[in-house]
């Protein structure tokens, strides 16, 4: 039954079949870097197809609502990243006891990553790489009652499967029970804030970047996006008042001919919306006569993962780029008037004092305070399980013993072979979270951070005397979502599942 006949049906007064009563499937997104979660809206758009009426809800922008929870057959909870994860564990206990006997599954990319822990501490089944189809099959299957084990992709506790790879019919995204985008992170330019829409051009990334947790998934393998699906997704974005896209792809250029063609026809058909896009330093570099093409086709802003300034760090993390690669790309993409941000990780085993304040330095001598988040400054390696950085020589003797892990934060902690590192990370890290709280002026969080690094290096602790006014300087294009995909979840963060739990 498709969905427009289950609609039909609702009309006519015709008790459905309890699966495809409105609800009785529900996802939940639990953070998507303020963005209204594609984590939701394709998969929706995969079950209606099959005839279901999902519903949706965000804990990252609305309160739990107990009620959807309660009418709920299958609730799927969407994990794209660690942040979502580490709170959608925590939503998962309280699903349980509001609603023992619905069937929880995670999907998305880091429930591959955590299938063990998460099927061991009560979820019922984990979905990862292209999940969607696969999702749609599962619930099919506990409908009729026939046995799942032959679904691709779909683990269990007795039948765990690695992530399905294979090539999907995509429909468009639903967005039927979310909220609006005015809810959701705008881009600020200009001193003016306007709303932004989210879509993705491709799945999967062509490198293999040890620490990156794209690669133990996807293993080097990437999938395009049919270019006018995006572009008939962007269409219904656009009429519903959205006036920036960001292209989520983890590298918007692993198929640059795909992305172009993209977004030549995105400007000829809206010639004032504008974009961000995310890519590999290396891509820069490689695709450098696109830059210019880019921002004459409104691109505004663009993410690279530099992750470091330490040629040492990058080699072990086996970036593809280097320190003098870095110089190179933010020149060309300033020059093609680009703003250019770059990601961090900003505490690694390798990275020493030193490094760090070179980092500082950087941002500083090269004009980009206000091109990044605070958070950045905290990021601390993260080394999920399946992680290739796990099979990586250099970084097992800083690596928790088996014995000490706790499995529950979802990643193999380390500690730093200089004891300064470690307590330089909490006190960034306790410090930011506070500005972030009161959003406070970037420009005087830098400083802050700065001060505790050339305090822990056993310099002054003094911050620098700011010219008056500087709030109201010129900034460059950006979003005002001040948190990040691999950071951990504020108390904020989790505060806002407390509205579920003081009802169970």
């Amino acid at each position: 039954m498709s969905a427009i006949q289950s609609v039909a049906k609702i009309e006519e007064g015709v008790e459905l079949p309890a699966w495809q009563k409105p609800g009785a499937i529900l996802l939940i997104s639990c953070y998507e870097l303020g963005h209204q979660p594609h984590g939701i809206t394709l998969p929706m758009g995969f079950l209606e197809r099959a005839g279901y009426r999902p519903g949706g809800m965000d804990i990252s922008v609305e309160p739990f609502d107990r009620e959807k929870v309660l009418r709920a057959r299958f609730v799927g909870i969407s994990v794209p990243m660690h942040t979502a994860l580490r709170l959608g564990a925590e939503l998962a206990g309280q699903i349980r006891q509001l609603r023992p006997d619905c069937h929880i599954c995670f999907y998305g990319l880091y429930a591959s990553l955590n299938a063990g822990y998460l099927l061991e501490h009560g979820v019922d089944s984990v979905i990862g790489g292209e999940y969607e189809e696969s999702m749609a099959a599962l619930i099919g299957a506990l409908e009729a009652g026939r046995n799942d084990e032959n679904i691709s992709g779909v683990s269990r506790r007795d039948h765990q499967k690695d992530p399905y790879l294979g090539r999907l019919s995509f429909p468009l995204p639903s967005r039927s029970d979310l909220p609006g985008f005015e809810r959701y992170a705008r881009l600020e330019r200009d001193g003016h804030l306007h709303t932004v829409g989210y879509v993705e051009a491709s799945r999967g990334c062509r490198h293999r970047c040890l620490h990156c947790p794209v690669v133990p998934v996807y293993n080097g393998r990437f999938f395009l996006i049919p270019h006018e699906m995006v572009l008939e997704d962007i269409r219904r974005q656009v009429a519903a008042g959205v006036r920036h896209i960001t292209f989520g792809d983890p590298d918007f250029l692993n198929g640059p001919g795909h992305a172009m063609k993209i977004v030549r026809a995105l400007h000829a058909e809206f010639p004032q919306l504008t974009f961000d896009v995310t890519t590999k330093v290396e891509h820069i570099l490689k695709h450098r006569s696109l830059i210019p093409e880019l921002a004459e086709y409104g691109c505004l802003f663009m993410i690279s993962a530099i992750e470091s300034l330490s040629d040492t760090v990058l080699e072990n993390l086996e970036k593809g780029h280097t320190q003098a690669d870095i110089f190179a790309a933010v020149s060309i993409v300033r020059r093609a008037g680009i703003a250019f941000r770059p990601s961090l990780v900003a505490f690694t085993p390798w990275t020493t004092l030193a490094d760090y304040i070179r980092m500082l330095d950087f941002v500083e001598s090269e004009g980009l305070i206000d091109h990044v988040d605070p958070v950045q400054y905290t990021i601390r390696l993260l080394v999920p399980p399946g992680s290739a950085l796990l099979s990586h020589s250099a970084i097992k003797s800083f690596l928790e013993p088996p014995d000490r892990r706790d499995p529950a934060t979802f990643t193999t902690r380390w500690s730093h072979p200089d004891p300064r590192m470690d307590q330089l990370c909490r006190e960034v890290a306790a410090l930011v979270e506070q500005a972030a709280s009161v959003e406070e002026d970037p420009e005087l969080t830098f400083y802050r951070v700065a001060a505790l690094a050339h305090a822990a290096q056993g310099g002054s602790q003094s911050l620098p005397v700011l010219p008056a006014g500087r709030r109201e300087r010129d900034r460059p294009p950006r979003l005002t979502e001040p948190w990040f995909c691999c950071a951990e979840p504020t108390e904020n963060q989790y505060g806002l599942l407390q509205n579920g739990k003081d009802k169970v």
